[in-house]
């Protein structure tokens, strides 16, 4: 028996030396739902292995551009100006949604916080600092709240989720606009930085009085407690699969690349805040590595997307996940 477990030991050894290895890294906002596919393929696929880092969509395309990883991950497109530092040129591919949460701690505020685009806007202006501010308080008669200061939490990286966030602070108000705009870094008017999901998750699970962003997975994980958002209807709307999968009604892609912008929907039932999350692909001379990315990125826009729902993101809808499918079976 000892004998055959010895064999065994050294067949598996020997096959996972002959593993082929995939190297990717970017966005931390669909880590949860992009580790459950690795493991997934990889189980039905053992001679495959990927090392994902999420060290942010910012991160992600600074790998890419330096050619150490087989494919990039990001929350927002790549700029006109990366592109043109790639050696290659790079498809963005459509994976799956997901929502950007606004997130808090504070145990006076028991029950659900509502907010609206202009106030939360100059909450991270540093214009509302207190939680029982008017502006809040309108918002929330029903709720006592409480004399003490907000402390904002945001990202200290380059980040896809801060891109989604800033997209639609942008849109709600012009002195954020003028002020500080978008992009995946920002020049921040206050806050206290953490780097990736994983950091400003642990800094408002330990701190009380913050405010954040995060991915709706990390909150939901962690069991923080999550802000209704008015979204553009008027409706106050709590970030859930259903309020982003809403977001994408009647989506259209801009160009070639299947990119586009869910921020701030006109839909009733959508969450302001939701967002496509991208694949970067170098298109390379093919080989049997591309042959086999292309196979997984197949199969995760197909049968991996049966995994979102679980794990709090949400599925392409039907029409985009046909064009996605089509144009990464033509390669």
């Amino acid at each position: 028996m000892i004998k055959k477990l010895i064999i065994l030991c050294a067949a598996l050894s020997a096959l996972s030396a002959h593993a082929m290895k995939i190297n990717a890294a970017g966005a931390s906002f669909p880590y949860a739902i992009y580790s459950k596919w690795f493991s997934e393929y990889s189980k039905q696929n053992p001679d495959v292995q990927f090392n994902y880092q999420p060290i942010g969509s910012g991160g992600g395309i600074r790998q890419l551009i330096k050619e150490t990883v087989d494919f990039g991950a990001s929350d927002a497109p790549m700029k006109e100006k990366d592109k043109k530092k790639a050696k290659w040129p790079v498809l963005h591919v459509p994976m799956v949604l997901g929502a950007v949460a606004i997130a808090y701690n504070h145990p006076e505020v028991k029950d659900q916080l509502k907010l609206d685009g202009p106030t939360l806007a100059d909450i991270y202006l540093g214009k509302i600092t207190k939680w029982n501010a008017p502006q809040i308080q309108k918002l929330n008669p029903e709720i006592k709240l409480p004399e003490s200061d907000i402390l904002v939490v945001r990202r200290a990286d380059g980040s896809g989720t801060t891109k989604n966030f800033a997209d639609y602070l942008v849109d709600v108000s012009s002195e954020w606009k003028q002020r500080v705009g978008t992009g995946k870094s920002l020049r921040w008017p206050t806050g206290i930085g953490a780097k990736g999901n994983d950091g400003v998750t642990s800094m408002v699970e330990n701190t009380t009085g913050t405010i954040t962003y995060m991915d709706l997975a990390h909150a939901r994980k962690n069991n923080i407690k999550t802000v209704a958002l008015k979204n553009k209807a008027g409706v106050y709307i709590n970030p859930t699969v259903e309020a982003v999968s809403a977001s994408a009604k009647g989506f259209t892609p801009k160009g070639k690349e299947l990119t586009g912008s869910l921020i701030n929907s006109a839909d009733k039932d959508a969450y302001p805040i939701s967002a496509l999350t991208y694949i970067l692909l170098p298109m390379v001379e093919k080989d049997q590595k591309r042959v086999e990315i292309y196979k997984f990125v197949e199969w995760a826009i197909t049968k991996g997307q049966n995994y979102a729902k679980e794990l709090f993101y949400a599925p392409l809808p039907e029409e985009l996940s046909k064009k996605v499918v089509k144009k990464v079976k033509s390669l």
